[in-house]
């Protein structure tokens, strides 16, 4: 966050599983949608929040199977941890204001008198949460006896229900929504509360995001019974609260563009990226030249001579490459090897995403652009720390030209590249 001058435009509070995530898209082209268009239009001045029930330990998992972005604020455990930045720092007085009127061992003896409540695995056991599997049909009766029990011992809980299996007991000043409303008051604070906060979700403890004031929501089309339910009873005249006809963050897209929040085309969208398009900023440039060389590397465009001509013209004659090796080479003789390299990656399921793309005015017309640079071919995942200098120039046909590129291998990737040089 101390990238912003002041308040973020827009703040995208998002849910992860079957929101963000479409586990049913093994390609997740619609996350790699919403990746490009985030970091091309939004990630210089907005702010990027995950609210999850998943625990950091499968938090972690899940961002090591998908394309996800790296958020600037991650809501974690329903609502009962909060953390910050890519090292994921905790905050201290959520975990103070949480303590008050809890006691995680009394809810373990009360549980514990309930044999239907199954218990979830160790992981999903958090200081705030205690988490179990429940039958749907069981629900409502042992949710009612269990609220009883916890109350007669003092505590003041709450009790939610989700996904038509999962329930999780946290204190009643946590919760998805909770968290957020505090996270806007020390936003608020701070003197940057978002000019405008959109919440997305997909099940039953997501509603409570839905109820913060002044925000837009979206219920993805594939949203939870239960959710649909909710809103069908608290918010269908609401003009602020939506429900999508596009699944995921297709969803969240849409939304973007139904609430008037911003671009909502994403450059995936964009077919000939690289043919005459006057970029609009060193992230838009960024990510519109990595998806071309997704798609000259995948056989998806054509195999035109006028896309090396442009390159050509974009990149510097003097500029030069240093490969995550450590070899310098020119950028002109990198470029020459490309027309071999069209389609090699074709029968592979091959992605390229840039992540955390920040950039800044080093001298008057010269930028300095950082950000990961991901590639996923096959099985195989690999990232580059990535430094493009540029200088804004009319007359190249992106309005940038390209005077040095580094790149270095994040710790974990893979040391040596196996293919020919690639960018």
């Amino acid at each position: 966050m101390d990238r912003l001058n002041g308040s973020a435009n827009l703040m995208i509070v998002s849910d992860l599983d079957y929101t963000m995530v479409d586990h049913d898209d093994p390609e997740n082209l619609a996350l790699l949608r919403f990746n490009a268009l985030w970091e091309a239009y939004y990630r210089h001045n907005s702010l990027l929040v995950f609210s999850t029930g998943r625990s950091p330990t499968i938090y972690r998992e899940l961002r090591n199977q998908k394309p996800l972005l790296t958020p600037d604020i991650t809501i974690m455990s329903v609502g009962t941890e909060i953390t910050y930045g890519e090292s994921m720092v905790p905050d201290d007085e959520w975990k103070e204001y949480l303590d008050c009127k809890w006691n995680r061992d009394i809810v373990m003896e009360e549980t514990a008198k309930f044999p239907e409540l199954i218990s979830q695995s160790e992981t999903e056991q958090r200081p705030h949460k205690v988490s179990f599997y429940l039958e749907k049909e069981k629900a409502s009766k042992i949710m009612q006896a269990l609220s009883k029990c916890l109350e007669k011992r003092g505590l003041d809980v709450k009790i939610i229900y989700s996904n038509g299996i999962a329930l999780d007991i946290l204190p009643q000043g946590a919760g998805k929504g909770r968290a957020l409303a505090f996270l806007l008051e020390k936003l608020k604070a701070d003197g940057l509360r978002p000019l405008n906060t959109l919440v997305c979700g997909d099940s039953g403890n997501d509603a409570e995001l839905f109820g913060v004031p002044e925000v837009y929501g979206v219920m993805v089309s594939n949203a939870q019974e239960e959710l649909v339910e909710w809103y069908a009873e608290n918010s269908r005249d609401n003009a602020r609260i939506s429900h999508a006809t596009e699944r995921c963050a297709d969803g969240i897209i849409q939304a973007i563009g139904n609430f008037s929040l911003g671009p909502n085309v994403s450059p995936r969208d964009i077919r000939d990226s690289m043919l005459n398009t006057k970029n609009l900023s060193p992230s838009h440039e960024v990510v519109m030249f990595y998806l071309f060389y997704e798609r000259w590397m995948r056989g998806d465009i054509e195999n035109s001579e006028q896309y090396i001509q442009n390159l050509k013209s974009i990149f510097h004659s003097t500029g030069n490459f240093v490969h995550p090796s450590g070899v310098d080479r020119p950028m002109q003789q990198i470029i020459d090897t490309l027309p071999k390299l069209f389609g090699e990656k074709q029968s592979l399921d091959f992605r390229v995403w840039v992540d955390h793309v920040s950039y800044a005015e080093v001298s008057l017309g010269s930028w300095l652009v950082k950000f990961d640079k991901w590639e996923l071919s096959g099985n195989k995942l690999r990232c580059c720390l990535t430094k493009v200098l540029m200088n804004s120039k009319d007359d190249t046909p992106n309005g940038f030209s390209w005077m040095h590129l580094h790149q270095t291998w994040l710790d974990g990737s893979e040391g040596k590249d196996d293919t020919p040089w690639f960018i």
